[in-house]
């Protein structure tokens, strides 16, 4: 059989037409020819054009220009991704992976391999790797505070509305409505947080409460894509967010290898805080927090199993609350 040579077999070989052929092939993208060579979408979208019928020189140079991956104004004009704050180093995965040591308590990363007994071997490296291994679920049930008069001086004027004490004591009842039994309450320690939890505790009359820093409202990384409204000053980012990420790291972990029975445990704080541990925790861009949106009083549920795997139940639910009474200032 022979084989064509000349411009009708380079047309062939590129995917094109034949002259003369009196209709191009379909353009139809599902049925583009695929090549496991391929640098990516750009250079699939090129064989796209081509077997569409481009002219043989123009998707010649179009195909050669994708192929060696450099943009037209040279090196020099790639778009560099900003680098992460110095305090997320280490912190996020690559992109589509789960990192299943993201909260260090991996069994096998806390075994000092070093010291294994070689005689013992993998009996003991098991027995080792069992007795670190996380046995229990821990639920975590973050609660936005209720609605608050912003216009306060100071942090201490910024009480809650009347309509915000009616909001706490909906989520504190429904909370109750569960029938699960809480291990304890833990919120932040700025006024509205706590204003929010002697109404919610009412309703849990036994669970022990405590009071942290550093759950309080603050600003915990630059928001990607960045709004016009809200442009804290870069120091802002810079102490809010290391100690925002110090309560995602203290707080949020899988069971203690002590822990028996599954735990539910309650946090009171803000919008920005729970937005920001929603992203660590299931490791998604934590610089998309604010892309996220919870009302006053909302309920997000996340799930911790021992192996580190981690769901989201709930985010920011308010479905128990009237829709006059839902608000999100």
């Amino acid at each position: 059989m022979r084989t064509p040579s000349g411009p009708r077999a380079a047309r062939i070989r590129a995917g094109l037409p034949s002259a003369g052929s009196g209709r191009a092939r379909q353009c139809d993208p599902r049925g583009a020819p695929s090549t496991r060579r391929t640098g990516g979408m750009a250079f699939r979208q090129a064989l796209q054009l081509a077997a569409c019928g481009l002219a043989g020189g123009s998707a010649a140079v179009l195909l050669s220009a994708v192929a060696v991956g450099k943009p037209r104004g040279g090196g020099d004009a790639d778009v560099r991704a900003p680098e992460p704050p110095a305090w997320t180093e280490g912190a996020q995965p690559g992109p589509s992976l789960w990192d299943s040591n993201w909260d260090r308590r991996e069994p096998l990363s806390l075994i000092n391999l070093r010291k294994r007994n070689v005689e013992s071997g993998e009996a003991e490296l098991a027995s080792r790797l069992d007795h670190y291994k996380a046995k229990a679920t821990r639920h975590i049930f973050l609660i936005r505070h209720s609605q608050y008069h912003v216009d306060g001086a100071l942090e201490e004027d910024c009480t809650l509305t009347p309509l915000g004490r009616e909001q706490a004591e909906l989520t504190g009842l429904r909370l109750a409505s569960l029938g699960l039994k809480f291990n304890k309450i833990i919120h932040s320690s700025m006024t509205r947080a706590v204003e929010t939890t002697d109404i919610i505790s009412k309703h849990l009359p036994d669970v022990s409460r405590v009071s942290t820093d550093l759950l309080r409202e603050g600003a915990p990384i630059e928001p990607d894509p960045p709004v016009s409204h809200w442009k804290p000053e870069a120091v802002q980012y810079y102490e809010d967010g290391a100690r925002i990420e110090a309560a995602f790291r203290n707080y949020i972990h899988r069971a203690d290898t002590e822990q028996e029975e599954d735990s539910y445990e309650i946090f009171i704080c803000h919008a920005n805080v729970i937005r920001y541990i929603v992203c660590r925790a299931l490791q998604f861009p934590p610089e998309g927090w604010l892309r996220l949106s919870l009302n006053n009083g909302s309920i997000t549920h996340l799930v911790i199993r021992p192996s580190g795997r981690v769901a989201l139940r709930t985010l920011g639910d308010t479905g128990f609350m009237p829709p006059n009474m839902i608000t999100r200032s």
